[in-house]
């Protein structure tokens, strides 16, 4: 298990958002100039909300609120989308109504600090409510963090397939090559099931980031998805996540290391 699936498939998959690679044979992982996106820093963002509240603690919207626009603030040419641009640039008091899959990109670590199914249910809506109030951004952030959980508290795949089925609705039949091709879809209702296939199509950590980035579209977010679940149910190759702490400032290393802490007494990350 591993924390940092969702970002080190961000990173990984930056490269081909716009430069798609649908040959999984030709995808190649921390491709030179491979950086974090808004789908890293608004990770960071949950993360901190977390540790700020305990999720239990009061004001949890409000804290969740701040804890968002300071990280989309303090880096603001991450690349958020037009709608979350605009909340940014607000005060934040109202959410957006939007169901595009920001809402799942950031949601992993909801599904690493719940104790039970219902709690990554419940800590996914209130991590997506905020700006992404719409049902399908809300039960792409669920089904995210459902997987989540269930992929680190031993379920293997095919109770996660099942369950996510059951109770999302979501088409997790269909292969990923059966699937239509699409340009790019930025929508939970399509990119959510994407990642998750990519997930249950794969062998490895790697696999399901090659899986995520060969179906194209919006490789990194559906490559920060697919790699949250993966992270959870495979870990993450050590490699990988000296890869990544190479790359990512120290200022998020800092509160990654303050989630793991918090939830699991442990450090995972660490720059020096």
């Amino acid at each position: 298990m591993n924390t940092l699936g969702a970002i080190i498939g961000d990173i990984c998959g930056s490269k081909y958002e716009w430069d798609n690679e649908t040959n999984p044979d030709k995808v190649e992982l921390f491709k030179l100039g491979s950086r974090f996106t808004d789908d890293t820093v608004l990770t960071v963002a949950i993360m901190e909300w977390l540790v700020e509240t305990g999720w239990r603690g009061g004001n949890s919207n409000e804290i969740l609120i701040k804890c968002l626009q300071k990280w989309g603030h303090k880096y603001p040419k991450a690349g958020y989308g037009g709608m979350f641009r605009k909340w940014l640039a607000s005060d934040g008091s109202e959410p957006i109504n939007s169901f595009g899959n920001g809402s799942a990109m950031r949601v992993s670590a909801c599904g690493f600090a719940a104790k039970t199914i219902e709690e990554a249910m419940d800590l996914a809506e209130k991590s997506a409510s905020v700006t992404h109030n719409h049902p399908e951004g809300i039960k792409g952030a669920q089904a995210t963090a459902v997987a989540v959980y269930m992929a680190r508290t031993g379920f293997n795949m095919e109770e996660i397939k099942t369950g996510i089925e059951r109770r999302f609705g979501y088409d997790l039949h269909t292969p990923l090559k059966e699937r239509p091709e699409h340009k790019f879809d930025a929508t939970c209702q399509v990119t959510v099931p994407e990642a998750i296939m990519a997930f249950l199509e794969s062998e490895s950590y790697e696999d399901t980031i090659i899986n995520a980035i060969a179906v194209g579209g919006d490789s990194d977010t559906i490559a920060a998805i697919a790699g949250a679940i993966a992270g959870a149910y495979f870990g993450v190759p050590s490699y990988y996540v000296e890869k990544a702490c190479d790359i990512l400032p120290s200022d998020m290393l800092e509160v990654i290391d303050k989630f793991n802490n918090y939830y699991y007494a442990k450090q995972i990350v660490n720059k020096a």
